[in-house]
């Protein structure tokens, strides 16, 4: 198959029922990431009692990362592309980054909780909103230098970079999440049930079961391709891989997560899910109202004409 061709195939032929529904629903998840995480993103931007809040800061650059995932998907996912170093349909390993942009968001995030309830007055002093940006500035920075850094030495060097940087990195952010869960559940059950109810004491617990949650349904759907890298590295052998990266299981969870993640801000946040339903959605929806009411009108004079 020549590169042009190769470049303009769907992600399966099209030749069966199942390679069509398979078609449709990448079409589908990549529609839905970018739908929910632009509604979650706006929602943020217009409301100033959310863009003074910390945790949001770190919603809004998930909700970035998931974005560029979205939109990359449309190539990544739908068309028959194989990501991997040698070949001839890579991103460079762009599209992978955005996908732990994501991660170190919600890494980020379950750590800024945590000093937060732990230690509030340092938390206030030190964590100011410019800095709480810096710190997000500085991981993308990161990220993409290593993206860089990829693409200037030689294809044999990255591919022991990133075996041997992926496995540690994986064992120790995910005994790292998985301790930070532990510990905010235990302050979210007896710490903060201690306190006096109070508006505060509602607010935090209200956060931090938030990033519990959304770090719990995370772990879920990263873990089985973390685990998959880990047993690679440790057998020292090639795993079983699939076609291309749509039809890769392992692959479409983390996506996956990037549709559920939204959904579980806008549920365990009523602030931002009122923002949403009053002055991102209610506009969206006004909009398409009023352009069916002129449609109909147009349609009416015709005929009357």
């Amino acid at each position: 198959m020549t590169n042009s061709s190769h470049w303009l195939s769907p992600v399966l032929p099209l030749t069966s029922f199942g390679n069509v529904l398979m078609f449709l629903f990448s079409i589908s998840l990549a529609t839905s990431i970018i739908v929910l995480n632009v509604s979650v993103s706006f929602s943020i931007l217009l409301n100033k009692a959310l863009r003074s809040q910390n945790r949001f800061m770190y919603m809004l650059s998930t909700c970035l990362s998931d974005i560029c995932s979205g939109v990359s998907y449309y190539y990544a996912g739908v068309l028959d592309v194989r990501d991997s170093f040698d070949s001839p349909t890579r991103t460079f390993y762009i599209v992978p980054t955005f996908l732990g942009l994501s991660y170190m968001a919600i890494l980020a995030a379950q750590a800024d909780r945590y000093h937060a309830i732990v230690s509030p007055f340092k938390y206030s002093q030190l964590m100011t909103r410019n800095r709480t940006l810096l710190v997000i500035f500085a991981y993308w920075v990161y990220a993409f230098l290593i993206v860089a850094v990829y693409n200037f030495v030689t294809v044999g060097m990255a591919k022991r970079v990133t075996s041997m940087g992926t496995f540690v990195g994986n064992i120790f952010t995910v005994i790292i999440m998985i301790g930070l869960n532990v510990r905010l559940f235990i302050i979210a059950r007896f710490q903060l049930g201690r306190e006096p109810p109070s508006e505060e004491r509602d607010s935090k617990r209200s956060s931090v079961y938030l990033i519990l949650v959304v770090a719990v349904f995370f772990l879920g759907t990263w873990l089985p391709i973390f685990s998959h890298i880990i047993v690679c590295n440790i057998i020292g052998s090639i795993c079983y891989s699939f076609r291309n990266e749509g039809t890769d299981p392992l692959r479409i969870l983390p996506r996956v997560n990037a549709v559920l993640t939204p959904i579980l801000y806008i549920r365990g946040c009523s602030a931002l899910r009122a923002t949403l339903l009053t002055r991102v959605w209610r506009h969206c929806c006004r909009r398409k109202k009023r352009v069916m009411f002129d449609e109909s009108e147009c349609v009416r004079k015709s005929c009357n004409t």
